[in-house]
């Protein structure tokens, strides 16, 4: 089996070298910014052994790993004497394999795998590995093994191209980020009527479980809850008026999520295009 080297130990470095190492892949070196980064990733994996540059990180291992911040996976890319039969993976979302060009340029394979998780820590990531999917992006013989990784990790695997890959991590942040960002603005709304941040979060939460629930059980468009399903204007307008009220600075994000909420709507069936009319015009000239 290939041997494994991984430049840069933190969250998704030392998340995907752990499971990595526990489903038997050898693991063999690990460098980081700090070293104590990477001694505490060694000092958790049998045999792989703290290198005290990327380079020292290349020479030995057949598979070289790149998790380190995007901004610098092309200086390590550019500063590492790379060789034939060696293969260099990044896990950016954003970055296609342009940026391992050096490496390529000397003979490496190059890659990309990219997993689609949201990892506030270690010990989260490593639970959240499993069941996860994972962005790919290269050439066979590497991609093949890539996925072979993913396959073994208890991953899905999706391919991509270069062209694909900014709009694909755009999506995530889509999903996840700014996710967060409505439970924030739910709660600020919240505090104005007197209920404070951390009280909301747990009040709100089960609602939050119960949507996912319904998207993976139900899944789109029937997952669809709340006024613009129900094609209940005078909620709509009534939401309105009172953003413009007290949080008028939300105005702009709530209109442009109802008219992305509308086709939805529709493709449920729950509204006709009628109904879809008169709420896009509600929407789109509430206080022109």
């Amino acid at each position: 089996m290939e041997t494994i080297g991984f430049i840069g130990a933190g969250t998704v470095g030392t998340a995907l070298a752990i499971r990595l190492s526990e489903k038997g892949y050898p693991v063999i070196a690990a460098a980081s910014k700090r070293l104590s980064s990477a001694e505490r990733l060694a000092s958790q994996l049998k045999g792989c052994e703290v290198c005290n540059s990327a380079q020292a990180v290349a020479d030995i291992a057949d598979i070289v790993f790149v998790t380190t911040p995007d901004d610098v996976i092309a200086i390590v890319a550019e500063q590492i004497t790379w060789r034939t039969n060696q293969s260099v993976v990044h896990c950016s979302g954003a970055e296609s394999l342009d940026i391992l060009e050096p490496a390529a340029k000397s003979g490496a394979q190059t890659g990309s795998m990219h997993p689609l998780q949201s990892f506030a820590s270690v010990e989260v990531a490593i639970k959240n590995l499993t069941g996860s999917a994972f962005g790919l992006e290269g050439e066979s013989p590497l991609l093949n093994t890539l996925k072979d990784i993913v396959n073994v990790l208890g991953g899905h695997w999706v391919e991509l191209k270069a062209d694909d890959k900014v709009l694909y991590h755009t999506a995530a942040v889509f999903a996840c980020n700014y996710m967060i960002t409505g439970v924030k603005i739910a709660t600020d709304l919240w505090e104005s009527f007197g209920i404070p941040p951390a009280e909301a979060t747990n009040d709100l939460l089960p609602l939050i479980r119960g949507t996912v629930n319904n998207l993976s059980n139900i899944g789109l468009p029937n997952c669809l809850t709340g006024p613009i399903a129900r094609g209940d204007i005078g909620t709509i307008k009534r939401h309105l008026a009172a953003l413009k009220a007290r949080s008028p600075e939300l105005l702009p994000a709530y209109k442009e999520m109802g008219l992305q909420t509308i086709p939805i709507a529709e493709a449920k069936g729950k509204i006709d295009k009628e109904k879809a009319t008169e709420l896009r015009n509600v929407l789109m000239h509430y206080d022109d």
